[in-house]
């Protein structure tokens, strides 16, 4: 008997193991701005060296997983509400044939803790492995889906990622110039 839960935890170990990623190369940058800066000095007085570190490395990971919760909640949202307004499929049906693909995420979570030292590394494993999934997901509902829902269904989700990743971008730069023009330089 195949149990159509027994994958139900890979989601969870992938953000583990994408924030275990981020939150290494993370705690190895904000080390040598610590010591750099001479703060690290002064956080030996109330913590070991080690206890420091895995202080530091569970909150980064901790930080990084609630990232990735959040952008899984939201392309979970993007893909029904993509299969609600483009789908054929009724009984849902193509939820089930999706449910293998955080197995993608999984083995691009393992392949990124072999990259940690690099931003880029991991960023560029995070956007292959998140293109490899959204191909498998077009694919997988493919078959109750018309041509021009599948169309649809492929610039719903571009238009919408691109709009909230833009929209970040655009707040991110607009807070930074804000700063910038209000430093007495």
């Amino acid at each position: 008997m195949k149990n159509t839960y027994l994958t139900s935890y890979f989601p969870l170990l992938s953000m583990i193991l994408f924030g275990l990623a981020l939150a290494i190369r993370s705690e190895f940058v904000l080390l040598g701005f610590l010591k750099e800066t001479g703060i690290y000095e002064g956080m030996l007085e109330f913590f070991t060296d080690s206890s420091m570190k895995l202080s530091l490395l569970i909150l980064l990971v901790m930080l990084f997983f609630m990232l990735f919760a959040t952008l899984k909640v939201i392309a979970d949202t993007l893909n029904e509400l993509s299969l609600l307004f483009f789908s054929r499929d009724d009984d849902g049906e193509s939820l089930k044939k999706v449910r293998k693909g955080p197995i993608i995420y999984l083995i691009g979570g393992l392949v990124s803790l072999f990259s940690v030292n690099s931003f880029v590394g991991i960023g560029a494993i995070f956007a292959l492995t998140t293109l490899i999934y959204f191909i498998y997901f077009v694919f997988a509902v493919s078959i109750k889906i018309t041509m021009s829902g599948l169309i649809g269904m492929i610039f719903f989700q571009v238009m919408v990622w691109s709009t909230l990743i833009l929209g970040m971008l655009y707040l991110v730069l607009k807070v930074y110039n804000s700063v910038i023009a209000s430093l007495p330089i």
